[in-house]
């Protein structure tokens, strides 16, 4: 999620949380720092899909009128999560049909941001400017965990990616990082680690935005929005960033959600209604442009999935008054690069 001007944070109506970070999903395998993904990929469930017809599924599905969606996710199973900057919820859709329910319902003045499914059948969603952090069980909906990161004042906790351990969150207004015990339990230490190095963390914009992890797995990869958009490589233990080399694209502004694909980088770049790919360094401390991904479906694109040999973006239309009636819906495109067969 990503905006040119913070949100009122002491404002909890549905309006107030408009123009925000992101999303993302990653594949790697564990490291010794846990920094690797958890259950980014869609695994040999996407593959299955490749193989069994899902070519025939829709390419674009509605979201329930006035939901106001941001973040979305997908395990390995061909569902698609996705939450509400206005009420919290999270909605479930088939991917074979486009059809699909509502999976919560939402808690008060908490809105669903960025969120992630994990291999222990938990869904871990990022609060927005509440400052907390929920944890939903994927078969029932209910609420297995609720951290409380921040205040609920001056923080929007924005993204979130799972390590081999702990789910790490972003805050785009803070140079901080939280690192939460993966698991049902709610229980263990919440890890705040600071922002150094060469991060610039910028007054009154969203900052810290979208995360995953590098090809290599001992660190994180973190988009800064705004006001140029660059991309950090981050050591969780220290929060020490070194900013990206990038090789032919000056900057990723308005860079909201991350989905890495082995050694390519996928960047939401939600206002210019682009996805930008990079080919990274194994260690992620350089990346070179790839592919600029557009379709005159987008409609400011927050975040993004990968299942199978596509990318699915939920398009939050962030320049369009939300009502009860603001149509809003998910767009799919073919994933450069990854074989149908």
């Amino acid at each position: 999620m990503t905006s040119q001007q913070l949100p009122d944070h002491s404002a909890r109506s549905a309006h107030s949380f408009r123009p925000s970070r992101r999303a993302l999903l990653a594949g790697a395998g564990a490291s010794a720092l846990g920094i690797a993904s958890g259950a980014a990929f869609a695994g040999n469930a996407s593959a299955r899909a490749a193989s069994d017809g899902a070519a025939a599924w829709p390419t674009t599905f509605p979201l329930p009128n006035g939901f106001q969606p941001e973040g979305i996710a997908i395990g390995r199973a061909p569902y698609a999560y996705l939450g509400s900057l206005g009420t919290g919820a999270v909605y479930r859709a088939d991917l074979r049909t486009g059809r699909g329910e509502l999976l919560h319902p939402g808690v008060p003045g908490v809105p669903a941001v960025g969120m992630k499914v994990g291999r222990d059948g938990l869904l871990y969603v990022a609060g927005g400017a509440s400052g907390s952090a929920r944890v939903l069980d994927l078969r029932t909906g209910a609420i297995v965990a609720t951290y409380q990161l921040a205040a609920e004042t001056g923080h929007f906790v924005n993204d979130v990616h799972l390590g081999a351990d702990r789910a790490w969150f972003t805050d785009s207004s803070d140079r901080v990082l939280y690192g939460v015990p993966l698991g049902r339990g709610g229980q263990g230490d919440v890890r705040h680690v600071r922002l150094g190095g060469d991060w610039q963390q910028e007054p009154g914009v969203f900052n810290a935005n979208g995360i995953t992890s590098t090809p290599d797995g001992r660190a994180l990869i973190v988009v800064n929005s705004q006001p140029v958009g660059r991309l950090y490589r981050v050591d969780p233990r220290t929060g020490h960033a070194d900013e990206i080399r990038l090789k032919g694209a000056d900057g990723v502004p308005n860079g909201d959600g991350l989905v890495r694909v082995g050694r390519t980088l996928f960047v939401v770049q939600n206002r210019f209604n682009v996805v930008t790919g990079f080919r990274l360094g194994a260690d992620g401390r350089s990346a070179a442009l790839r592919h600029r991904l557009t379709d005159p479906r987008f409609d400011i694109p927050a975040t993004a999935a990968r299942f199978g040999d596509r990318l699915y973006l939920v398009n939050a239309r962030f320049t369009t008054p939300p009502t009860p009636d603001t149509t809003y819906d998910v767009v799919a495109v073919p994933l450069p690069g990854v074989a149908t067969g």
